[in-house]
């Protein structure tokens, strides 16, 4: 925008936030990273929109939006800060503040890539969408579409490895719309030529099919290494990418759904997309739980429990036999299973039933922890469960959403150990290590949390 201001390094807003360079610019000014001089110079980033504030309609959808960016609680969303309205050389200006994820975009790490000759694998790519999935499923669920997904809108967080998404278009289309309102036209289009579908480029219609698609996109991006303008067919209004990447099969349907012209041809939803994908080993727990727990298992009672079992999330499960219950424990009875295999693999446990028919032998008791880990007189089935117990009882005293916080501590579990994915985890003793290194990742994450630092 015209009215857009520099802002030089070392200059401050609001007495509190110090400008250290300016970090781009797009349609509505400039995007600068800055540090908070009252939150011990924390770095945060300020993404300037003017003159549209100078419309009393557009000052109110900004503060309606901010309302609804600020209640964003996701570990791979910035947190947003503030509002910032301020003063620049005469003229009004508003400022989004958020943190900021020092990192690389996939942008960024594709042409690093390139220079190597190398793209992206469909592991890798694969391994991508199961960590933003559920990141669009949250947003999706707070009525949010983000508008403008593209590799250089995915930040790789340097700390744990794990994307975030950034820059959200639904603020910039209150932008585009206070434009329209002050100067009676709008040549900004919201999203990302290519990557956003014809509805939302052409028509302003958005809806989570539509950040499918986009997700879709930046998929065959990452994997091909080419533009999108490089893998569509204008003339025919089909995407012609098989020709260009190879991929499973499984995978290329999944992806052609994605990208289908017509947004009701598309999957709805961003669980759908991950239920498509049919990989176990990505299947969420929680469904799993969710499935056994309604098999009106008959556990052993341990302490107060209660005998029948609710549908909880139950993290990368250390010991496959327990079910949490409103912070108790209860033992599945191998009978009513039949079999049961667990596999340890990045985030999650993919448990396979076999139909029942006979009983499993007697499992052998597990070894102690150290005197140091286990509470005095307890078995170690007693012991694990009161470690998670605990662990439990922290996150809820935290009030963290339970899936969130078992998927990151699965995510630095791997980063830590990635010697252990793939590796079948079972209740016998040369395991218990592997099940107290998971606990210790979870208490260290706890306590940082619980002295408030940022991760």
């Amino acid at each position: 925008m015209s009215n857009s201001s520099l802002l030089a390094p070392g200059s401050t807003l609001e007495k509190r936030y110090r400008i250290l360079r300016e970090l781009g610019r797009g349609g509505f000014g400039r995007t600068y990273l800055a540090e908070d001089i009252n939150r011990y110079n924390e770095h945060c980033v300020l993404k300037e929109f003017s003159p549209v504030v100078h419309s009393p309609k557009a000052a109110e959808l900004f503060d309606r939006e901010a309302s609804m960016l600020y209640h964003l609680q996701h570990p791979q969303i910035p947190r947003f800060r503030e509002l910032l309205r301020t003063d620049l050389g005469g003229n009004q200006s508003l400022f989004l503040v958020q943190d900021y994820i020092n990192g690389q975009t996939y942008e960024e790490i594709l042409i690093s890539r390139q220079q190597q000759g190398k793209n992206f694998t469909e592991a890798e790519v694969t391994q991508l969408l199961f960590q933003l999935l559920p990141v669009l499923e949250y947003i999706h669920s707070k009525n949010l579409i983000h508008r403008d997904i593209s590799p250089d809108n995915i930040i790789q967080h340097d700390a744990d490895k794990l994307p975030f998404l950034i820059d959200f278009g639904s603020v910039k289309q209150i932008a585009a719309n206070a434009v329209l309102q002050f100067n009676g036209q709008s040549d900004t289009a919201i999203g990302k030529q290519g990557y956003s579908p014809t509805e939302q480029m052409r028509l302003g219609k958005v809806s989570a099919a539509s950040d499918l698609y986009a997700l879709a996109v930046t998929a065959l991006v990452l994997l091909s290494g080419k533009k999108p303008q490089k893998l569509y067919d204008i003339n025919n209004k089909t995407w012609d990418w098989r020709s260009h990447v190879t991929v499973s099969q499984n995978f290329g349907t999944v992806l052609d759904r994605m990208l289908s012209e017509q947004p009701g041809d598309r999957y709805q939803s961003a669980k759908a997309v991950r239920e498509a994908l049919k990989d176990p080993k990505l299947s969420h727990i929680g469904s799993i739980i969710s499935q056994m727990v309604t098999m009106n298992f008959v556990g052993r009672p341990f302490k107060n429990a209660t005998q029948t079992a609710t549908s909880n999330h139950n993290p990368v499960n250390p010991n496959p036999q327990i079910v949490k219950n409103n912070n108790i424990f209860q033992l599945i009875p191998w009978k009513t299973l039949g079999s049961l295999s667990v596999i340890l693999v990045p985030g999650i446990l993919a448990f396979s039933v076999v139909k029942s028919g006979f009983t499993l032998p007697k499992l052998p008791d597990l070894p102690k922890f150290s005197s140091r880990q286990q509470p005095p007189d307890t078995s170690l089935e007693e012991a694990e469960i009161i470690r998670q117990e605990k662990i439990g009882k922290r996150r809820k005293n935290l009030n963290i959403n339970q899936d969130i916080f078992y998927q990151k501590v699965d995510e630095l579990y791997y980063n830590k150990y990635p010697e252990f994915q793939g590796r079948t985890l079972t209740e016998k003793p040369e395991d218990a290590e592997i099940r107290r290194k998971w606990y210790e990742v979870a208490e260290d994450l706890l306590d940082k949390l619980e002295k408030g630092e940022r991760l």
